[in-house]
C-alpha cells in the first residue's frame, strides 16, 4: 500500500532532510531553548506573583505537573509517529487528516511569529539596558539589535540542523547555568529565611486568598512551559527517533520545570514570601534589579542570559517552523518550494529565507507601527492563543489515537486520564491568554493587543478555505498529512484506510 501512496504524486522523490544528524543532547536542548527558560524566569513567571505572592513556587509546581500531562501525550505520539509534521501528523492520525491540516496551518503560523517576537524582546531589552548604563544611548534604538539577531538565526538555519542544534545547545546550557547559580546564591544568602511554607497557600496576594491565588498564579505560569514539544519536528533528522523524541519532550518539560521551581523558590525566600506579590519583570523588584543591588556585576550575566535566551528561543522556533512547512510542502498542502533543500547541508533553504523575511517584516512593521513592547505583547497573545489550542487538540488526538488505532497498547491512565487532565490544565490558560474575563483575575485585552483574536480568526478562516479547496480538488494531499515518512522503508498500510492499523 505504501508503494501506491508514494506513487500518487503527493510526495516528491529524492533525498529528504539529513538523517541521523543529531542525538538526544541536541534534540533535548531544542525543546529546552524553545521554552526560553531564562526569559521565562525573568519575565513570564513573575507575572503570577501578583496573584500567588510568596506561594508562587507552589503555583509553578502545579503548572509543572499540569504540563507534564500534555508532554506525556506528545511524547507518546512522537514515539509512535516520528515525523517532521509532528503535531499536524498526530492530529491527522488521531482525529482526521483535515484536522491535521488545520493544526499544521496554525502551528506553522505561530512558530513563524516566535522569532520576531523574541527579536523584539532582544531589541528593547538590549537598548533599555544600554540606556540605563549610558544615558547617551537612545532608549528607542532597538532595531539594530533585532536585525543582528535575525541575521544570526538565518545563518544558523542555513548551515544545517547539526550546526543549528549545537548552537542551541551551547546557548541553552549557558542560560540555565546562570540562573541556577544565581538561585543557589539567593538560597545561601536567604539563610534563616529559607522555608517550605512557600509551597503552601499562606503567602498569596491580597484579594486572592488560599488556592484561588495559587491557581491564578499557575495559569500565568503555564505559559512559561510553551515550547516543550519543539523537539518533535526534528524526528526525521534524529538518531533513533522513536526513543529519542520521547525522552527529549518529557525530559525538557521535567528538567526546565524543576529549574522554574528552584529559581522561583530561591527568589521568593530571598525577597521574603510576604513581600513577593510586588515582584515583577523590571525595576528594583526583579531578577536584574536584585542582581544589581545585591550581587554587583552578576547582573551582567543575568542580562546576557536573558538576551541569550531570546536568540536561542528564536533559533529553536525557526527550526520548528521550517521543518513543519517542509513536511506540509512535501505532501502538497503547502507550496512545493518549501521542500527545496540545500544540496549539501540538507537545510530547507526556501523556508529559512522566508522565515527571515517574515521575522524582519513583522518585527520592524509592528515595532515601528506601535512600539517594540506593544508589538511584543500583540505577537505573544496571538502565539499563546494558538499554541494552547494546539496542545488541547493534541491531547484529544492522543486519546483518540490509542482508542481507535492502537487499542492493544492503550493504557487508561497514560492515554485517557493524562489527556483529560492536560485539557483541563490548558483551558484556563487559553481563556487567560485570549483575555476572556471568565475568571476574576483575567483582564480584558485592550487595543492593539485585542487585535490578536481577529488575527487568529482570519488566519484560521483562510486555512478553512484552503482546506475546502484541497478537499474538492486534491483530497489525496489532505490524506497525506497522516503519513509517517520514516516508515516508508517498510511495508505500511495507509492510515486513512478504513479499519487499518497505523504503520
Amino acid at each position: 500500500m505504501s508503494g501506491d501512496v508514494a506513487g500518487s504524486g503527493a510526495a516528491p522523490a529524492g533525498p529528504g532532510l539529513r538523517r541521523e544528524a543529531i542525538g538526544l543532547r541536541e534534540v533535548l536542548f531544542q525543546s529546552v531553548t524553545a521554552m526560553a527558560p531564562a526569559a521565562a524566569v525573568a519575565a513570564s513567571i513573575p507575572s503570577g506573583a501578583a496573584f500567588a505572592g510568596g506561594s508562587l513556587p507552589l503555583s509553578v509546581l502545579i503548572a509543572l505537573v499540569a504540563c507534564l500531562f500534555t508532554a506525556s501525550c506528545v511524547a507518546e505520539l512522537a514515539r509512535r509517529m516520528p515525523a517532521a509534521g509532528s503535531v499536524a501528523t498526530y492530529a491527522a492520525q488521531g482525529l482526521h487528516p483535515a484536522v491535521g491540516f488545520l493544526v499544521g496551518w496554525g502551528y506553522v503560523f505561530v512558530e513563524a511569529l516566535v522569532p520576531p517576537l523574541l527579536l523584539l524582546q532582544l531589541g528593547f531589552t538590549t537598548a533599555g539596558t544600554l540606556h540605563d548604563e549610558w544615558a547617551s544611548y537612545p532608549a528607542d534604538l532597538w532595531w539594530p539589535w533585532s536585525l543582528a539577531g535575525a541575521a544570526v538565526i538565518a545563518v544558523a538555519g542555513y548551515v544545517g540542523i547539526r550546526a543549528s542544534a549545537r548552537f542551541g545547545t551551547v546557548l541553552g546550557v549557558f542560560e540555565v547555568l546562570v540562573f541556577l547559580v544565581f538561585a543557589v546564591l539567593l538560597i545561601v544568602k536567604a539563610g534563616d529565611g529559607n522555608t517550605l511554607s512557600v509551597f503552601g497557600t499562606s503567602h498569596t496576594a491580597d484579594g486572592f486568598a488560599g488556592f484561588s491565588g495559587v491557581f491564578a498564579g499557575s495559569v500565568y505560569t503555564v505559559l512559561a512551559f510553551a515550547g516543550f514539544e519543539a523537539a518533535a519536528p526534528l524526528a526525521e533528522e534524529t538518531k533513533n527517533p522513536r526513543r529519542t523524541m520521547h525522552r527529549a519532550v518529557l525530559g525538557a518539560a521535567l528538567s526546565i520545570g524543576l529549574v522554574y521551581v528552584i529559581t522561583t523558590y530561591a527568589m521568593a525566600v530571598y525577597v521574603g514570601p510576604d513581600k513577593f506579590s510586588t515582584f515583577g519583570s523590571s525595576g528594583p523588584a526583579s531578577w536584574e534589579g536584585v542582581a544589581r543591588a545585591s550581587f554587583g556585576l552578576f547582573w551582567v550575566l543575568v542580562f546576557l542570559a536573558v538576551v541569550n535566551s531570546t536568540v536561542a528561543n528564536a533559533n529553536a522556533c525557526a527550526t520548528v517552523s521550517t521543518r513543519t512547512a517542509f513536511a506540509l510542502g512535501r505532501v502538497g498542502v503547502f507550496p512545493r518550494a518549501f521542500t527545496r533543500l540545500h544540496p549539501v547541508r540538507r537545510s530547507p533553504v526556501v523556508g529559512v529565507v522566508l522565515q527571515f523575511m517574515v521575522a524582519v517584516a513583522a518585527m520592524l512593521g509592528l515595532g515601528f507601527a506601535y512600539d517594540p513592547v506593544t508589538a511584543f505583547l500583540l505577537l505573544a497573545t496571538v502565539i499563546v492563543t494558538v499554541i494552547i489550542g494546539v496542545y488541547i487538540i493534541t491531547n484529544v488526538a492522543c486519546a483518540s489515537y490509542f482508542l481507535r488505532r492502537a487499542r492493544a497498547e492503550l493504557r487508561p491512565v497514560r492515554h485517557l486520564l493524562f489527556p483529560l487532565l492536560g485539557i483541563a490544565a490548558f483551558v484556563p490558560a487559553l481563556l487567560t491568554a485570549a483575555g476572556l474575563p471568565v475568571f476574576d483575575f483575567v483582564t480584558e485585552l485592550t487595543a492593539p493587543v485585542s487585535y490578536a483574536g481577529p488575527v487568529v480568526a482570519v488566519w484560521l478562516a483562510l486555512g478553512v478555505v484552503v482546506l475546502v479547496v484541497l478537499l474538492r480538488r486534491r483530497p489525496e494531499r489532505i490524506a497525506e498529512t497522516a503519513r509517517v515518512h520514516l516508515d516508508d522503508e517498510a511495508p505500511t498500510v495507509h492510515p486513512t484506510q478504513s479499519g487499518a492499523q497505523p504503520s
